[in-house]
């Protein structure tokens, strides 16, 4: 029998999990209810699900009918797909109704909302999978294979930077998760894919977090110091957004337009903002520390205005080390929308040195032990988002495997980890001290 699914929030990220059901795991998985706060933007949805896959419509339901539909629809699984301060409300009412969860990361923004979760699902004994797609990618699971079979012995420290374009960067600071309270900040919406990865390359948890972030480059009074002088709210209708390349134009992208523009007449949701606005209070330049419990400790840091985008990670252990290197191609959420490129004298920079192609995709992953040559590591390669992890996770998730030596499942325990580094990093930021984990959750009522 086919296991009946729900979907809340149904902005772009919810695409993920729609084409999943209907294409394909449709023999063992059916999309039975829809459920937003914006009719326009589930109306859009079916339209396209009856185009591309030629079915629907499915049942829509405002978001105060979340209990009428999972009851009407006799649901088994909801996904959750919400803004990240309402994902705790979709879960416990969910479990409350007899569902499973699969939840977009991260689990939630705040300790106590954590909390409220863990302690819903120890009541009814639901499932919940949090969605780690890097976990899933090729290149990150080749290192878990070398770190869990000791070829650099005992990790003693990893140093881990990410680097988010202004392309990919720049589209945290035009939607919600500008405003903290809406996505707990990068620190906890972004990051906690990076601290889960490292959280699962240890195979260890977080203890004691400290961080530094701010507002560095994006916001009014940053770009002003920087002698900008032309303003607006949003792009669309602005004269001052033509030629901006931080601006993007929503009428010219289908999805753009259906999902946002369209819709916005509904719930007020601005999807275009200008990266230079004021009420940001988000950091874009942020650094951590964190010891595990088994002593590793981490150096981590993100920052959202590079001109190119990837990462670089390095674990030292009593053995040697190992480097990865990664550009990976940025993208705006929901779209294939490009932006301008900013109008640089070519000449001028290719007279100061030789061009580097920054933007074309690369990985490289070397491994350098004690008294030997440097060697490099072959990756088998993963086509698809995050890294070739999208299409493997989501396998994962709706089909299952029995044979997972790396354990890269990632369910609630992983879910809690990886969001508490970033909640820690925000209250020492914000306290300007050291912050240990259990002191914000206790973890032996869940053990």
């Amino acid at each position: 029998m086919k296991k009946r699914v729900a979907i809340v929030g149904l902005g772009s990220r919810s695409q993920l999990f729609s084409k999943a059901i209907l294409e394909e795991y449709k023999d063992g998985y059916e999309l039975v209810g829809l459920c937003d706060l914006n009719q326009t933007r589930m109306n859009f949805w079916n339209s396209k699900f009856i185009k591309d896959y030629g079915q629907g419509p499915f049942a829509t339901y405002a978001v105060q009918d979340f209990e009428k539909m999972i009851q009407e629809q006799r649901v088994d699984i909801v996904v959750v797909a919400t803004k990240d301060c309402t994902h705790h409300t979709y879960i416990c009412k969910a479990m409350e109704l007899g569902c499973d969860i699969m939840t977009e990361k991260p689990l939630t923004t705040h300790a106590d909302k954590c909390i409220e979760i863990l302690d819903c699902r120890a009541k009814t004994g639901k499932d919940i999978r949090v969605t780690f797609n890097y976990r899933y990618s090729p290149r990150n699971a080749k290192v878990k294979e070398l770190i869990q079979r000791g070829v650099i012995g005992k990790v003693i420290n990893i140093h881990f930077e990410w680097t988010l374009d202004t392309k990919h960067g720049a589209d945290y600071f035009r939607r919600w998760h500008r405003d903290k309270s809406n996505s707990g900040g990068l620190l906890v919406h972004k990051s906690t894919h990076h601290f889960d990865l490292v959280n699962w390359w240890l195979d260890d948890q977080p203890e004691e977090v400290f961080a530094w972030g701010q507002l560095a480059f994006y916001g009014r009074e940053n770009a002003e110091k920087r002698g900008i002088t032309r303003f607006y709210d949003r792009c669309y209708g602005s004269p001052n957004a033509e030629g901006d390349p931080f601006a993007i134009d929503l009428s010219s992208d289908e999805n753009l337009k259906g999902l946002y523009l369209d819709a916005e007449h509904e719930d007020g949701y601005i999807r275009d903002q200008s990266v230079f606005g004021h009420n940001i209070s988000i950091e874009d330049s942020m650094s951590v520390m964190v010891k595990y419990k088994k002593k590793t400790t981490l150096n981590y840091s993100l920052n959202a205005f590079c001109p190119w985008e990837g990462y670089k990670v390095s674990f030292t252990g009593t053995r040697g080390r190992i480097e990865l290197d990664i550009i990976d191609n940025a993208y705006i959420s929901g779209s294939d929308v490009d932006q301008n490129n900013p109008d640089h004298n070519m000449q001028e920079i290719a007279n100061q040195g030789k061009l580097l192609d920054v933007n074309k995709a690369s990985e490289t992953l070397r491994l350098h032990l004690h008294w030997e040559k440097p060697r490099e590591i072959d990756i088998p390669q993963g086509e698809g988002g995050h890294g070739g992890g999208d299409a493997r996770m989501l396998e994962d998730i709706f089909v299952g495997n029995e044979n997972d030596p790396l354990a890269t499942a990632a369910g609630i325990d992983a879910g809690v980890n990886s969001i508490m580094v970033g909640i820690a990093a925000n209250k020492s930021i914000e306290q300007k001290k050291t912050i240990k984990i259990d002191n914000l959750l206790n973890r032996n009522l869940y053990k």
